[in-house]
């Protein structure tokens, strides 16, 4: 009884105090091998998050990976994965305070090979806002602050569609309710920049090192307005779970061609050959489990 009243009255579960991480591991069947995408750099935003939050992470990033491996063995794990660590405020006082001595961490892996199973996306603007960096900040990953995508993903999907893009305040394109977003124009590749209320994405900082590395592609963050969506020769999100996913209409409005663009195929098809530790310039992004 004491343990069950330790987890109601913990914060994490009473006022969304926590942070968590996403993170993707992909089986290579040719290899028999179990790759982990860019473990440590999780693990490093993990600890950023806490941070940001006065929330405390008791143990270190290396802990943290060693634990991830061991997870991922001892359930003998030969299939795409998706692993959620996270870290809640376990003092069972009353207020929203942060902080204190009795943060728990958990680890979880799922089966998850498509996030969104479509080939290409038909989305729409949502009608909520962006959470303000000066309000819950976006560019952790506080689970609170998911309601909010919750919102807008629900919307959207009640309404037809298969995802939402939101934007801020100021009206700025910003990112879908779990995905960073980028567009292709005349040849370039423009994304919003972290001001504009995004998380700093581990696949969007990989996304942007492929085009500028394997592509040859300039590379810009800039504020987009609404209307350059429309605009754009291609449109595509990015992010741990839904990988790359080319969107092909926004608002009922045809994007590019009405297919996946040529660009986002090239950088698919080279983010999907890394992630299976098929491409030997980029392994160090892979830990193997086995």
């Amino acid at each position: 009884m004491r343990i069950m009243f330790r987890l109601v009255r913990n914060k994490g579960l009473n006022y969304g105090l926590g942070c968590f991480e996403g993170i993707r591991a992909f089986w290579n069947e040719k290899q028999k091998q179990l790759f982990v995408f860019r473990l440590l750099d999780h693990y490093k935003r993990f600890h950023e998050s806490g941070h940001s939050l006065h929330l405390n992470i008791p143990y270190s990033q290396m802990q943290l990976v060693y634990w991830t491996i061991q997870l991922l063995k001892i359930n003998n794990i030969r299939e795409d994965v998706y692993i959620r660590p996270i870290c809640i405020n376990g003092e069972i006082t009353l207020g929203p305070e942060l902080g204190g001595p009795f943060n728990r961490v958990m680890i979880y892996c799922t089966h998850l090979k498509e996030y969104i199973a479509k080939p290409a996306l038909n989305v729409s603007v949502s009608s909520w806002t962006r959470v303000g960096s000066n309000m819950i900040p976006p560019q952790v990953k506080p689970t609170g602050g998911y309601l909010n995508s919750a919102l807008a993903s629900t919307e959207a999907r009640l309404n037809g569609y298969d995802e939402a893009i939101f934007l801020t305040k100021e009206g700025n394109v910003s990112e879908g309710p779990g995905e960073n977003i980028f567009i292709v124009k005349n040849n370039q590749l423009i994304t919003p920049p972290i001001s504009d209320d995004i998380l700093s994405g581990i696949t969007r900082d990989t996304v942007m090192q492929l085009a500028k590395h394997e592509l040859r592609l300039p590379v810009f963050e800039k504020s987009l307005a609404r209307t350059e969506l429309y605009s754009a020769d291609e449109v595509f999100f990015t992010g741990t779970a839904i990988g790359i996913k080319s969107i092909i209409q926004i608002d009922r409005r045809i994007i590019g061609t009405g297919q996946e663009g040529p660009i986002t195929k090239e950088i698919r098809s080279i983010y999907e050959k890394i992630v299976r530790g098929d491409n030997v310039n980029y392994l160090g992004y892979c830990t193997p489990v086995y």
